[in-house]
């Protein structure tokens, strides 16, 4: 096992499972609080934690309450049990090892004491460690939320020393299942349908596919952004014309999207006095929610989550078996 400050992923008590595969995305790095998500109810998190997660995932912008929900998913399953003790001597339901919750735990109650044991102590220090290690790795390149997970897991040192996720398995697996299992929750959080999830499924274990123009995942195995989408429909039993404006005339606009909706943009959007024609879009991705979005960008790019290009959106839209041709 590498050097691991507060958790052990191999030795976890409650071993959560990757889910849908999906990186979670934020470009802004760790120090300003969070845009205010809320978690929304699950079955697989006791009800009564809901709000200290919600409150606490919003730390700092590299954190979501998503995330947060996901870690203490994977580190211990939300057991406060006594019993709740890994191999490698990593306690309660976030399972901090002693000397790590001596340096920053942290009274989150305000009882007048630090307690391993307590949720209303340790799910705040989880997330102000969080936001510790997202501040130690700001100026590292590339998504400031996978570094900072990654920095939990191994050391923020690591993280700088590699630029990114180091080449390590189980950092690399705990950066993969934490975001995927983060995904999960993000979805139990919106208006989402078998058929988001069999879409945002497909589409997530794509991530890091090349960019090829005209690709749809065929034997160039690359993707454009409407053979992505068109790929992601039809494994959920939904045809989708070809190209990105197609696609939009093709399906039901929805004025908010949805996880699972499609987004579409335009470059022709940035001229002045720009008057819309859905002729004009010319590219399309997948929504998240929380304002990210999963896409095939351009050449020279792979397959990704990023925020939403609000600045060039030209509209959403939610494809049904029935209304699509």
């Amino acid at each position: 096992m590498v050097a691991v400050p507060v958790l052990a992923l191999v030795a976890t008590v409650g071993a959560g499972s990757s889910l849908l595969g999906l990186p979670v995305s934020d470009d802004s790095a760790a120090g300003p609080k969070g845009s205010g998500t809320a978690l929304a109810s699950d079955r697989r998190m006791p009800e009564k934690f809901r709000a200290l997660i919600s409150k606490w995932g919003n730390e700092c912008s590299a954190l979501s309450p998503q995330i947060l929900a996901a870690q203490l998913y994977q580190e211990s399953g939300f057991r406060t049990d006594r019993g709740a003790v890994s191999s490698a001597n990593a306690m309660g339901i976030a399972q901090f090892i002693p000397a790590t919750w001596a340096k920053y735990g942290v009274d989150g109650n305000k009882d007048g004491k630090r307690d391993i044991w307590d949720p209303e102590d340790a799910i705040p220090s989880a997330a102000k460690y969080d936001c510790v290690v997202a501040h130690d790795t700001r100026k590292v390149p590339g998504d400031a939320t996978r570094n900072m997970l990654a920095a939990y897991n191994a050391g923020s040192g690591a993280v700088r020393k590699y630029g990114g996720v180091p080449p390590y398995k189980e950092t690399q697996d705990y950066v993969r299942i934490i975001t995927s299992t983060a995904a999960s929750f993000e979805t139990s959080a919106g208006s989402s349908s078998a058929v988001a999830e069999k879409v945002i499924a497909y589409a997530s274990n794509k991530i890091g596919t090349p960019y090829v123009w005209g690709g749809n995942g065929g034997a160039d195995g690359g993707f454009d952004c409407s053979g992505l989408t068109k790929a992601a429909f039809e494994a959920a039993g939904i045809t989708l014309p070809r190209v990105a404006n197609d696609q939009y005339d093709a399906t039901p606009k929805v004025s908010d999207p949805q996880i699972g909706d499609l987004v579409f943009f335009s470059q022709k959007k940035r001229a002045a006095g720009y008057r819309f024609n859905s002729r004009d879009i010319d590219h399309v991705g997948i929504y998240l929610g929380g304002g990210k979005f999963l896409d095939a960008p351009h050449t020279g790019a792979k397959v990704r989550v990023e925020p939403m290009w609000w600045n060039l959106f030209m509209g959403a839209t939610r494809p049904t078996a029935s209304k699509t041709v």
